[in-house]
């Protein structure tokens, strides 16, 4: 009996190990793809996960923490949540900088980023949304489908 309690426990743990995720999502391989998660992980209200995707300096972070302290009613929460992300144009600049026009499904207020290459890296300088130039923002009539 405690032979089979034993092995038991020990397909149980195996079956634990082979079924258990990594934790630490793989890292976005394109300018797009870390834009988009992170806008989908800020949509979902995982702001720690958004960070991961951030250019790590004080201005960005201080911006993150301004956002996380906004209180959503609930049904703000679960319509960003939900939200899907349009992307409307994305702007190649150079080798190592990309901005992207992009709205979600729930407000549909047409914003940008900017992803910067650092260290052969995709990050979002989050600091680009407060502080772009309004005429960085094409007509809506210009979006590409």
């Amino acid at each position: 009996m405690k032979k089979i309690l034993t092995i038991s426990s020990f397909l149980l743990f195996c079956l634990y190990a082979c079924t258990n995720e990594d934790k630490n999502p793989a890292e976005p391989e394109s300018d797009v793809n870390v834009v988009t998660n992170f806008i989908q992980s800020a949509l979902y209200g995982d702001y720690e996960k958004a960070r991961t995707y951030m250019v790590p300096d004080s201005i960005n972070q201080e911006r993150m923490n301004m956002i996380e302290r906004v209180n959503l009613l609930p049904d703000e929460k679960k319509g960003l949540a939900t939200a899907s992300i349009n992307i409307h144009n994305v702007s190649r600049l150079n080798d190592s900088t990309t901005v992207v026009i992009y709205s979600n499904s729930f407000k549909n207020n047409w914003d940008t980023l900017k992803a910067v290459r650092q260290k052969g890296q995709w990050l979002v300088d989050f600091n680009y949304l407060f502080d772009h130039e309004s005429d960085t923002l094409m007509n809506k009539k210009d979006s590409i489908q």
